[in-house]
């Protein structure tokens, strides 16, 4: 009978073990999970807060005239509407009868640039006509902000 006692101890041993070690698992896992819930929590925060920032900034954009159109878009140049920067740069996507006076004057910039070249042109060269230096982190942003343009029509 001696064997099979120590047999029983030494399983009983084992799942003691294995029981531990499940527990630290368990415990880890806990701590990581806790980890990752304030990490959700903080996302969503600012996600809400973005939306709301932008949200209040999209609504100062002038939106344009739905049964005559815009003076823009009849030809006449119409005074920028006056709008107030919440610390985002917003380009409004693009609607019949908008102007480019809604544009950040960096963007403004470039589009009248471009509209002026009469084809197309290189950042570079874009770059150079808005009397910016031409290193390699201008280009990107310009790069960027071309994209942008292009995105929101």
């Amino acid at each position: 009978m001696g064997s099979l006692l120590e047999e029983l101890a030494r399983r009983e041993a084992a799942a003691r073990r294995r029981i531990e070690g499940l527990r630290q698992q368990i415990s880890e896992l806990t701590e990581r999970l806790g980890v990752e819930e304030d990490r959700l929590s903080r996302l969503v925060v600012t996600r809400e807060t973005v939306e709301e920032i932008l949200g209040e900034a999209a609504s100062l954009v002038e939106e344009p005239d739905e049964e005559g159109g815009s003076a823009d878009a009849a030809g006449a140049e119409e005074e920028p509407p006056e709008v107030v920067r919440l610390g985002v740069v917003t380009v409004p996507w693009w609607r019949s009868g908008m102007g480019t006076k809604v544009l950040p004057q960096a963007y403004r910039d470039a589009v009248e640039i471009l509209v002026d070249g009469g084809g197309p042109m290189r950042v570079g060269q874009l770059l150079v006509a808005m009397g910016l230096q031409d290193a390699a982190s201008t280009r990107e942003g310009l790069r960027s902000k071309l994209k942008r343009l292009v995105e929101r029509g």
